[in-house]
């Protein structure tokens, strides 16, 4: 396996296979470089997924930030989510979430957030990584270095934030299946069964750091291994499937139907528009064009800008929040501003719950009254340096479509379009293909055979 392929050095942050290629010495140049890199002379906030390597990252992040002199909270195992809320309540100068989301249990990560709570921009990530790579790391005399607490109130916290938003009480009548996928929200939603009396379903709960039930995928495909075959025996109302970090979701019908990842973009910019001022939506090059035609109909604009939420939390900056409806991705992530823009798939499976409530009517009902569109997803190894050429080779092909080359190649028609990028997060390329009707299928396969002619 190349080094590149089992270590993810970029402006998102540090990802990688551990002990192949993310080692304890990165981890601990990372986190002092973020130390250095902080203002302000507030604590950091950390939290972990259950991965079984966490532990290991988690030491090697304290001992770092504390050398430079740094004061840590560590909340434990907890979401993403809970470690951004965390960061404003507690004052903090910053945080780092160590955890990986939707990948393997070999992998995990660093994610780096400003006091804010929110992702550091492109400016900022890329201070950061200057002095990861310069390693001028600011470490205090022994006088000096900081201390650690343990904070063992967030996820209440957290659930109060939730609480403020969601009439909680009026949700519980809902018959709720949820895959955990052995994450962080089974910490969340057994807490929330326990204090607003809901009536989560949980399967694969048990927290578990290194044989996850399933991989942590948020599609609808994943959805239809465990959840799906569940919804109907049990006369639940709806299915969500989370990743291991909780900030990404996926969707079932009360029929046990898996709904694509897609969909959560548009189900909850059709929910939010006409609820506030707000009315541009943010979203990448790589979501569904059922977005588009949601958001037009109350009125609004779709902002798309690269894959990665870097992209988006510059283009956030652009704008004044009370301007903003909602911002995502079709991976099922979703930001909305009563949160302070942080993705988090528990809030927007409570906005869909509120939402079939508010409408009376049942997921499937509000699924199938939008148009159809067709999107088909694929992936192939990175296995070439050629793909800059393919890219180029593509848009001359494709020059009666309308071109945008800000993220690898997406070309748009009328009624369909597609997109090819390398991952930032993984060794792979990506290839999209999205049609209004009828799949795109010819389309896809051509792509994907282009793509792999390269191998």
């Amino acid at each position: 396996m190349r080094s590149e392929q089992i270590l993810r050095i970029s402006h998102v942050g540090l990802r990688g296979v551990v002990g192949k290629g993310l080692s304890a010495s990165r981890i601990i140049d990372f986190a002092s470089a973020f130390a250095t890199f902080l203002a302000g002379e507030g604590p950091v906030v950390i939290g972990r997924d259950p991965r079984a390597s966490g532990i290991m990252l988690r030491e090697g992040v304290v001992s770092a930030l504390m050398a430079c002199g740094r004061n840590v909270i560590d909340l434990g195992v907890v979401s993403t989510p809970v470690v951004q809320h965390a960061i404003q309540r507690c004052d903090a100068a910053g945080g780092i979430s160590i955890g990986a989301s939707h990948n393997t249990s070999e992998w995990n990560a660093l994610r780096f957030f400003g006091p804010r709570g929110t992702y550091l921009s492109t400016a900022e990530a890329g201070e950061l990584l200057d002095i990861y790579h310069l390693k001028k790391f600011a470490f205090s005399e022994w006088q000096h270095i900081g201390s650690l607490r343990f904070d063992n109130e967030a996820v209440d916290f957290y659930l109060d934030d939730l609480a403020k938003v969601y009439d909680l009480e009026s949700l519980r009548n809902f018959r709720v299946v949820v895959d955990c996928c052995n994450g962080t929200s089974s910490l969340l939603l057994r807490r929330m069964n326990q204090r607003f009396g809901c009536s989560f379903i949980l399967i694969n709960e048990k927290v578990e750091g290194v044989a996850f039930a399933h991989e942590p995928n948020t599609t609808a495909s994943s959805m239809g291994l465990q959840l799906a075959p569940l919804i109907k025996p049990l006369q639940a109302d709806a299915g969500f499937l989370f990743d291991v970090d909780s900030d990404r979701v996926a969707i079932a019908a009360e029929d046990g139907i898996p709904v694509s990842e897609e969909i959560v973009l548009p189900l909850l910019a059709d929910y939010l528009l006409p609820r506030g001022e707000g009315k541009l939506v943010i979203t990448n090059l790589s979501s569904t064009a059922l977005l588009d035609e949601v958001v037009a109909k109350h009125g609004g604009r779709v902002v798309r800008v690269p894959v990665g939420r870097q992209a988006a939390i510059d283009a956030l900056a652009g704008y004044r929040p009370e301007q903003i409806a909602l911002a995502g991705e079709g991976t099922g992530a979703v930001m909305m501003p009563q949160f302070r823009f942080v993705y988090d798939g528990i809030a927007s499976m409570l906005s869909v719950l509120s939402m079939m409530r508010e409408r009376d009517q049942k997921l499937s009902q509000i699924v199938t009254g939008y148009p159809k569109y067709c999107i088909l997803k694929g992936q192939l190894p990175l296995a070439s340096r050629h793909i800059p050429a393919l890219l180029a080779d593509l848009q001359k092909r494709f020059a009666d479509g309308r071109i945008n080359a800000t993220d690898g190649l997406r070309v748009d028609w009328p009624d369909h379009w597609f997109h090819i990028r390398v991952s930032q997060t993984e060794p792979v390329v990506r290839v999209i293909c999205e049609q209004r009707g009828e799949s795109p299928a010819a389309l896809f396969e051509f792509l994907m055979d282009q793509v792999r002619s390269l191998g």
